[in-house]
């Protein structure tokens, strides 16, 4: 790899004033070609042992950082030469280049880590998820949101725009033309107070941030607000550092990308986008491939001709069904409710469904709990589960197909209604699998993995019950207009045939297969696994992000391999040492794409 750079005047009367002990030098103009980096990069061990050489008395300046590393590490001729011509103002090349903003990215952790977690706590004391049918540039939170980023934009020198409050524009300004996109989003789901308890009984506020054994408990935390703080921090040290880059850097950040995404195709049709970007959504090394997104919706006329008025006398009823917050998000419980004749019939009814969840938890593992409760004449059952995204059902104990199994597999006869239908409806097509297998839908793809079609919201809405049905389908022979044309006509053939009054609407988005080439991702997966020392290859996600509206978009983090992504749940966190690898190779990427030659 060949890094040329033209050493001005100004830089050799900077590097003499170094030599002198009156100045530092100021940075070399890099630019980093295609070429993958040799043998003598700083690789995750010497990285980890840097941190600790410096994290208790870290040196004022980046430059003083530099001089510390070079005395400590002597022996290292690589990274000493690096330093040398570095401060000196000379032109880096190869390797060389390589580290030194590699050890920008070690110099910025241990500098700003805290003024991390305290943004990131700000952030997250901000409740911005949509309230109501109030679109998201016309809440409050948001807007105070917005503010929040303007003044840390204006405090780190950098460009703020506001579009609209649809999104939230930061740019560290380059030497040329070109612009790379970084995009990110600053809505969440909600969070309900239900299961945002520990183990040991400690009960967080979602919207307090909590340092719990290294966790940072809080929503948002995880999905996305992380990486925002991240990225701004690594944006304000190349500029204070006087990194030159010759592609602009625009941090761009989502209003509502948790409920459409509506604010980034405003943006889009009023602004041209980046040729290249990358999205801080998804996961490490590097996302070159997302699931389609879609939604199998529902309803169930409350107060359909003929159901309630013929409903046989002393049976009880199914009145009430509710489960989870967001249609992309399993929750932790779900809840119904069921009315008896009259008191005694409620305590009969209860001692009854006892028995039955006993048995109904033994068959299907044991791993969720049924509890249920007597108020006069209803019985409220509750299930509950796990929390989880919905792009990873295998991370949840989904207790919404839970209960609707439970009741529709009892041998109790309910009043014939439309929760007794959605019941029925939730356990003769999905059950507890959650890839389409009942539907006869199921389906997998070598790269991208099977097809998941979860069950995640039920809750009123107008005169219906709306029952919403997440599906994350991979690349596969149907296209998504025919994937979605067949669940139409099956689910539709089923409504029929049961005889229920079903409005049904079944759409699916596109999914995104990328090209898993190029210079800039190898740039990515070698930051990534030298920077981790974990194996850096492209991952498929089940996620579904904005990068597939974006030209050339690659994810590139938050979430970590191997690890349960926690964005969604109940309980959602942030672990500190993943913040701090997040700035780290945030700010090493931004320098190493910003001045990359090509990113093709």
């Amino acid at each position: 790899m060949s890094i040329s750079t033209r050493v001005t005047s100004r830089q050799t009367a900077l590097a003499l004033g170094l030599a002198l002990g009156l100045g530092t030098a100021l940075p070399a103009i890099a630019a980093e070609t295609s070429t993958p980096p040799g043998e003598h990069t700083l690789k995750s061990d010497q990285l980890v042992s840097l941190i600790a050489q410096n994290q208790e008395k870290l040196a004022e300046d980046f430059n003083g950082f530099l001089k510390q590393v070079a005395e400590r590490n002597h022996e290292d001729t690589a990274v000493t030469s690096a330093i040398e011509q570095y401060l000196a103002g000379e032109t880096l090349e190869g390797d060389d280049f390589v580290n030194i903003y590699r050890l920008l990215g070690v110099y910025n952790r241990l500098q700003y880590g805290d003024d991390v977690e305290a943004l990131l706590k700000e952030m997250v004391a901000m409740p911005t998820f949509k309230v109501g049918e109030k679109p998201q540039h016309e809440n409050p939170e948001i807007a105070r949101f917005g503010e929040l980023i303007k003044s840390k934009a204006e405090e780190f020198g950098l460009t703020f725009r506001n579009v609209d409050n649809r999104i939230f524009e930061v740019e560290l300004k380059g030497t040329g033309d070109d612009v790379f996109g970084i995009l990110t989003h600053g809505d969440v789901v909600p969070a309900g107070e239900e299961g945002w308890t520990l183990e040991d009984g400690t009960h967080l506020n979602p919207f307090d941030m909590t340092l719990i054994d290294g966790k940072l408990y809080g929503r948002g935390t995880e999905d996305d607000k992380g990486s925002i703080a991240a990225a701004l921090y690594a944006m304000k040290s190349l500029k204070e550092n006087d990194v030159p880059v010759k592609r602009t850097i625009r941090l761009m950040i989502e209003t509502t990308e948790e409920t459409g995404g509506e604010g980034f195709e405003y943006y889009k049709a009023k602004n041209t986008l980046p040729e290249y970007n990358i999205v801080l959504d998804s996961g490490y090394p590097a996302i070159t491939a997302e699931n389609g997104f879609g939604t199998i919706d529902a309803r169930f006329p409350l107060t359909r001709a003929g159901s309630d008025d013929t409903a046989k006398d002393g049976l009880p009823a199914i009145t009430d069904f509710k489960g989870g917050l967001a249609t992309n998000q399993i929750p932790e419980r779900s809840v119904a409710t069921l009315h008896a004749s009259d008191a005694e019939g409620a305590k009969a009814l209860s001692s009854k469904l006892k028995t039955l969840s006993t048995r109904y938890v033994d068959t299907h593992g044991k791993d969720f709990s049924v509890a249920n409760e007597v108020k006069g004449e209803d019985v409220i059952i509750t299930v509950t589960g796990k929390s989880a995204h919905s792009s990873s059902p295998a991370d949840g104990i989904n207790p919404v197909t839970r209960l609707a199994g439970l009741l529709a597999t009892s041998d109790i006869d309910f009043q014939d209604n439309a929760y007794e239908d959605a019941v029925h409806y939730l356990n003769d097509n999905y059950g507890l699998d959650y890839h389409g297998k009942l539907l006869g839908v199921a389906y997998s793809h070598d790269f991208m993995g099977p097809l998941k079609v979860t069950p995640t919201y039920l809750e009123r809405e107008d005169a219906a019950l709306r029952v919403a049905v997440n599906v994350r389908a991979p690349a596969g022979d149907k296209s998504p207009e025919e994937l979605s044309k067949t669940i139409q006509d099956k689910l539709s053939a089923y409504a029929k045939e049961q005889g229920m009054d079903m409005a049904l609407n079944v759409e699916i988005r596109d999914w995104m297969l990328r090209d898993p080439s190029g210079a800039w991702l190898k740039t990515l997966l070698n930051i990534f696994g030298d920077t981790t020392g974990m194996d850096a290859k492209p991952r498929s996600s089940a996620g579904s992000t904005t990068a597939k509206l974006l030209p050339n978009a690659i994810n590139f983090g938050p979430s970590m391999p191997g690890e349960t992504y926690t964005g969604h749940t109940s309980g959602e966190f942030k672990r500190v040492d993943n913040l701090m690898l997040d700035i780290q190779m945030f700010t090493e990427m931004m320098a190493r794409i910003g001045n990359q030659d090509s990113l093709d």
